[in-house]
């Protein structure tokens, strides 16, 4: 008898232990958000982590490549664009569910030099010369054409007249945090990021801010993805605490929903 117990218990080991990998796998969600999110993000993700035992694996990039990832099959549960025209493609391509989508954040974005520079405080304004300030130097952001930092930027430039001048002497990079990365090392002299971005990386300062009305609002949506995990839901209502607005504000970034927890 003892014996036969013995071969249940040990049946029964067996079985828990083959269960429960697959049990693991279920409670961990991934989660692409746009380069800039990084370091909020990160410590969003350990304190949801710590609160629910729901492990995070978080993807960085440009929400363009992102959003085009997903709509290859990537298995991606949450997106956080940083823009609406990428949640907007999404949402045209049937990978989000829009029920889930809000407008989660705000941002603005800034002129940078390395930490030595001479430039100093720039005021950017109607007819300002970017492409003077350069001189032979290297301008740093992301591509116009597609990542969103560089999206803003060109917008902004055209607006206050100094993007044809300034267009040749741009390196264009595939994300936001690449960009700034060119910064911190000496290789472009400017660059033009989030101010959030420029917050977190000890080698650049900030030498002038854009105006808000030179480029369409900086606004990052998050939605759960079409084939997200049930546990999505969960992170969501996280993104919506009081927690969660208390670290992306010490990141910088607005915070445009209303706490609900």
């Amino acid at each position: 008898m003892h014996r036969l117990a013995g071969i249940f218990l040990s049946l029964a080991i067996l079985v828990g232990s083959a269960l429960s990998p697959v049990h693991a796998e279920d409670k961990t969600l991934t989660v692409f958000a746009a380069a800039s999110m990084k370091n909020a993000l990160d410590d969003i993700d350990a304190a949801f982590t710590a609160r629910t035992g729901i492990k995070v694996s978080a993807s960085y990039a440009a929400s363009s490549t992102l959003a085009k990832q997903i709509e290859q099959g990537a298995p991606a549960d949450i997106f956080v664009s940083a823009d609406l025209d990428w949640m907007d493609y999404a949402t045209a391509k049937k990978t989000i569910n829009e029920a889930t989508r809000v407008n989660l954040l705000g941002n603005t974005i800034v002129l940078i030099a390395p930490k030595d520079s001479r430039i100093d405080h720039v005021t950017i304004a109607q007819g300002f010369d970017l492409a003077k300030l350069a001189g032979d130097g290297k301008i740093a952001t992301g591509d116009v054409k597609a990542v969103p930092v560089g999206k803003y930027a060109k917008a902004a430039l055209e607006k206050l007249g100094a993007w044809q001048a300034a267009e040749p002497k741009f390196a264009m990079a595939d994300s936001v945090r690449a960009a700034l990365t060119l910064v911190a090392r000496g290789e472009a002299v400017l660059g033009i990021v989030y101010s959030t971005d420029a917050k977190v990386e000890p080698g650049v300062k900030i030498v002038g801010t854009f105006p808000v009305d030179s480029h369409p609002a900086i606004i990052y949506p998050v939605a759960a993805t079409a084939t997200a995990k049930p546990e999505a839901t969960q992170y969501l209502d996280y993104l919506h605490s009081q927690a969660a607005k208390t670290v992306l504000e010490k990141y910088g970034f607005n915070y445009l929903l209303k706490p609900v927890s």
